[in-house]
């Protein structure tokens, strides 16, 4: 089944988060990862407001959990650890 990577970030540190989001996007497109959703419009209805929010697919729970820990993303991520407050969850989706 397909897997749902679904982040609300709030960005403390522009250039820093600008470095990760470039290094991000081929990171989880590597793994059969895309965007559905990055930074667009919308409307917080409850829980703590966070500017940015975004969610990619990917083909699988594995795939978005080993996109996380390979060494692409984590040297994307470590542009973002103090450039940013995040929550990221994977979710798997229904059939």
């Amino acid at each position: 089944m397909t897997a749902l990577w679904i982040a609300n970030v709030h960005v403390t540190d522009e250039e820093a988060y600008g470095k990760y989001a470039a290094l991000a996007g081929p990171a989880i497109a590597a793994h059969g990862g895309y965007f559905l959703a990055r930074a667009g419009q919308y409307e917080q209805l409850e829980g703590r407001d966070r500017a940015r929010n975004v969610v990619a697919r990917f083909p699988s729970l594995e795939a978005a959990h080993n996109c996380y820990h390979s060494d692409a993303y984590q040297e994307a991520l470590s542009h973002a650890r103090h450039a940013s407050e995040r929550d990221l969850v994977i979710v798997e989706e229904v059939e």
